[in-house]
């Protein structure tokens, strides 16, 4: 009895045993599919950005030359003026004063030559005939050319209080865009030695943009595109980035460089000018002017999202011709948009992973699926270099 149920007991575990050890092996997981882009291989300008602020082709500063009462403004704020054009009255009696001042003294010479010069012919045939003494005749000659010389300065007087009652109206200088006045009707103006400026009149049908350049850039430029006229490099290929982030339609051209680079910030002064016909751009504001300093032939880019940084090394995973994986390092150029220049690392045909690349190790079989090239035609490159 006792040897039956030991039976029973080993059939029973036997029972139990024997379909936990008939269950098939585990399968091994398929390879992930990785999203891959091949290295974009191209002609690839670089540029530099740098801060800079705009003026007029002409800025012209209005002074009262003489001092008085502001009369009366013929101008609207912020409109177009002629060359001409009547902008400022100031009060001008004064002025007119002082001319008439000036025309009685005139005349009081006038009066004294013609005096002395009747002496003259009066004394000369008497002092001929022996009836007057030479000395006589010496000092009539002598008053005349004085009286002469009092009526050339009181004409002289004349023309300048002339000048100065034409001060009393102030016109513009040049065609151009007038400001908000600085004066009203009634403000004393012209007080020397520091007159106040009463407005600004800008020729903004083209504009300025001055800027600074680090001495490399200049040198880059000067390599790249070399000189004229007196030392201004040759470049006519400049954009303009406004506040907005939008590039200003409008490419401009270098027309200027400073005489000397600033010791203490080691940069030069750089002019670019740019044509304004739809007035978008005024005086004052700021833009970065973005130039192009070098073309690398045929430079090998990569999208900046599938480069990591390991260590202070750029690393890219790429997926060789068996569909492994593969882990590189990188010296890396300047960045251009969404990409990332490569100097040394990759060769042209590379697949590089795109996203993901976290997600495997080095010598893991994935399946590559190529997807387009992030590309950005509209973004310009960035020197690696930071403006100063």
């Amino acid at each position: 009895m006792r040897f039956r149920t030991g039976r029973i007991l080993v059939a029973a575990i036997c029972a139990a045993i024997l379909p936990a050890c008939s269950k098939p092996a585990a399968t091994v997981a398929p390879p992930i599919e990785v999203p891959v882009v091949q290295v974009i291989q191209r002609d690839t300008p670089i540029t530099a950005e740098r801060v800079g602020q705009i003026y007029g082709a002409e800025d012209i500063e209005l002074r009262a030359r003489v001092a008085g009462f502001l009369e009366s403004i013929h101008f609207k704020e912020g409109s177009t003026v002629r060359k001409g054009d009547l902008l400022y009255t100031i009060d001008p009696r004064e002025e007119q004063e002082k001319v008439a001042e000036v025309q009685g003294e005139l005349a009081s010479a006038k009066t004294r030559l013609v005096k002395a010069q009747s002496d003259v012919r009066r004394y000369r045939p008497l002092a001929e005939m022996h009836a007057v003494s030479q000395a006589d005749l010496d000092s009539a000659v002598a008053e005349e050319g004085a009286a002469t010389g009092q009526v050339d300065a009181a004409e002289a007087a004349l023309r300048s209080a002339r000048i100065s009652l034409g001060y009393t109206r102030i016109s513009s200088p040049i065609d151009g865009l007038i400001g908000m006045t600085q004066a009203k009707v009634g403000d004393y103006v012209g007080q020397f030695p520091n007159p106040v400026v009463l407005n600004t009149v800008s020729n903004v049908s083209t504009v300025q943009a001055r800027f600074a350049i680090t001495e490399r850039d200049y040198l880059d430029l000067v390599h790249k595109f070399g000189t004229q006229g007196e030392g201004a490099t040759r470049h006519d290929d400049i954009e303009l980035l406004l506040a907005d982030g939008s590039v200003y339609p409008h490419k401009g051209s270098l027309d200027f460089a400073d005489r000397q680079v600033d010791p203490s910030t080691g940069t030069l002064r750089i002019q670019a000018s740019f044509p304004n016909p739809d007035r978008v751009l005024r005086p004052g504001q700021y833009a970065r002017v973005r130039i192009v300093i070098d073309v690398r032939k045929g430079a090998l880019l990569v999208p900046q999202r599938a480069v990591q940084e390991l260590q202070g090394q750029q690393m890219v995973s790429i997926v060789g011709a068996d569909d492994a994986v593969e882990s590189r390092t990188l010296q890396m150029g300047p960045r251009i948009g969404g990409l990332w220049m490569v100097d040394q690392g990759l060769k042209p045909g590379d697949r590089v992973i795109l996203e993901g690349a976290q997600k495997v190790r080095p010598g893991t079989k994935v399946v590559p699926k190529e997807v387009p090239a992030p590309d950005d035609p509209v973004a310009a490159p960035v020197a690696p270099t930071p403006a100063t």
